[in-house]
């Protein structure tokens, strides 16, 4: 029989059920309803980092909205360096600028967040001190103890690491907490990537609009030199780096040549060389290929301004190739700290400068008809001087020295002939100008009549007036080259002497190859104050004749106080015996 004690206990244990039950329900709808509003704050942010297309502010967006999602006091997102190996960029939020510079640098990338960009897995830790990969903290950074990290993945690669530490309110981070910023993550890699697409469209269509620009200045009649300018100038404004360069190969190929340098304070780097064989920019110019350089100081340059170099970080090389012809190497590198250059920036830079070579390309041309035309001209007034000019004074020459024959006055007689001399000076001067317009300017001596007169107009601005030039004879034909720099060496040094110490009016020179091809002689006459017997020194006119004496020949030197001084240099000419 029973005495009624289990009757009266059943209710309570029921009881007790039912209120076990209720809790839970409570405690699950709690968590739905967590769970729904975490759902809710994870689209928002999904949205939010989605609405906006400029790169650096998904970048914060993502930060901040991780903040938000988990409740961490601190968060950042590490971009990685092109190497993948460190951290080039850090965007942080929870530490204001005065902590910030109280800390120093920022982080590259070592102990757990070398450890996550080692492994990309998302890593949960309780406390960072007890992790064996844990650097510690450098002085005055804020206290962090409880840690989450997730990469950060586009189109399958690692872009960057999102870091969480500081629960709030909590001394670890969930396993939800983890989920929901591996969505955010996922969602993030979409908008960085749509991000980037957008910059990319935007810097090409950049890239393009200044192609065009550059080809409307250049086909508007610009210098090889000014569209060289204009290239660097542009490649720095469109890619907003603060250093251009266009290196260009000399005629053998064996070394390029700075030839324009837009940066601030690196003018000591236009006309330096840098070998072909053993240098990146070399192996550029010669195969044709681009390429980026991630950190320029570390490329090898042998220059005179490394320090130039060191304020440069990432760079791009690409050849200025117009069609199979690579004209040189176009150079854009970023200072150092600013972001670098990806696959995407070479291919923009490379259409760029392919528009440029040809550009150039065409300036050059334009150039070299234009001088074309310049040399036409001048050969056309040549001929013109010779065929007429000259046949003309020379007959009239031919007329008054006939009819000087004629004159019985001695006066008038004299007087004719010396008009006969003045237009055999005049046929002498007009084919000196004819030899001048025959060279061409700018180039090597192409014969030694050019070289003389080069070596004449340099003396007559040092004497200050033009002297008076007698040149006869097969002088290009006969006069060997190993002897050609003594005579030009002696020209010049006995223009020297007249200029500094002759104080003359007039200065004769004549210079005269002898038909037969046995002899030269150069003879410089002055009407100056002559030589001094006292002189103490004469170690210019011993070197005058020391040159003659090298070739067998003669030096003599006629002078008198106040009579002016003659010095005649002969040398045998070399014969085929």
């Amino acid at each position: 029989m029973s005495d009624g004690s289990g009757d009266r206990a059943f209710p309570d244990l029921k009881q007790l059920r039912l209120d076990t039950l209720l809790r839970e329900l409570m405690d699950r709808a709690a968590e739905v309803l967590e769970s729904q509003d975490r759902i809710h704050r994870l689209l928002d942010a999904v949205v939010s980092v989605a609405s906006d297309l400029s790169l650096p502010d998904v970048l914060r967006r993502i930060v901040q909205s991780s903040i938000d999602l988990v409740g961490a006091r601190y968060a950042a997102m590490g971009v990685l360096a092109p190497e993948g190996t460190s951290l080039q960029e850090f965007i942080y939020i929870g530490i204001d600028d005065q902590q910030r510079e109280l800390i120093g640098d920022l982080p590259h990338g070592k102990g757990i967040l070398g450890l996550l960009i080692n492994h990309p897995e998302p890593i949960r830790i309780p406390d960072l001190h007890e992790h064996p990969q844990s650097y510690g903290f450098p002085p005055n950074h804020p206290p962090m103890n409880s840690f989450l990290g997730v990469p950060v993945r586009v189109r399958g690669a690692v872009f960057g690491n999102l870091y969480l530490t500081e629960k709030k309110g909590s001394n670890e981070f969930t396993e939800q907490d983890q989920t929901v910023v591996i969505a955010l993550a996922a969602a993030a890699g979409i908008a960085i990537e749509n991000a980037r697409l957008f910059a990319q469209s935007q810097q090409r269509e950049t890239w393009l609009r200044a192609s065009n620009e550059l080809n409307s200045a250049l086909l508007s009649g610009q210098t090889t030199s000014g569209a060289l300018k204009l290239v660097a100038h542009r490649a720095v404004e469109v890619s907003n780096a603060p250093f251009a360069a266009i290196v260009l190969s000399d005629d053998d190929g064996e070394q390029l040549t700075f030839e324009v340098v837009e940066h601030s304070g690196s003018a000591g780097l236009v006309g330096q060389h840098i070998e072909v064989r053993g240098s990146q920019l070399g192996e550029v110019y010669t195969t044709g290929e681009a390429r980026i350089v991630h950190k320029l100081s570390a490329a090898g340059w042998a220059v005179d301004a490394p320090e130039v170099l060191e304020e440069l970080g990432s760079a791009v090389l690409v050849p200025l190739a117009a069609g199979e012809n690579v004209l040189g190497v176009l150079v854009i590198a970023n200072q150092r700290g600013q972001a670098p250059f990806w696959d995407s920036d070479l291919q923009m830079v490379k259409t760029f400068a392919g528009h440029a070579a040809l550009a150039i390309e065409y300036a050059r041309a334009q150039e070299d008809r234009q001088r074309l035309v310049v040399f036409e001209d001048r050969d056309r007034i040549a001929r013109e001087l010779h065929d007429q000019v000259i046949q003309r004074l020379f007959a009239i020459g031919l007329g008054l020295e006939g009819l000087s024959r004629l004159i019985a006055k001695p006066e008038i007689g004299r007087r004719v002939t010396g008009f006969v001399e003045e237009i055999d000076q005049t046929i002498r001067e007009i084919r000196r100008s004819i030899f001048s317009l025959q060279e061409e300017p700018g180039s090597g001596p192409v014969s030694l009549r050019g070289e003389l007169l080069r070596v004449i107009q340099d003396g007559a601005n040092a004497l200050g007036f033009e002297p008076t030039v007698n040149m006869d004879g097969p002088l290009d034909s006969l006069v060997p080259d190993d002897l050609r720099p003594d005579v030009l060496a002696t020209l010049r040094e006995t223009l020297s002497n007249a200029a500094r110490h002759a104080e003359a009016n007039t200065v004769l020179i004549t210079v005269n190859a002898d038909r037969q091809g046995k002899g030269l002689k150069l003879a410089v006459r002055d009407d100056g104050k002559g030589i001094p017997e006292d002189l103490p020194r004469q170690s210019g006119l011993a070197n005058i004749a020391e040159r003659a004496s090298r070739w067998h020949g003669t030096c003599d030197i006629e002078t008198a106080p106040g009579s002016g001084t003659t010095v005649t240099w002969e040398v045998p000419l070399p014969t085929d015996d």
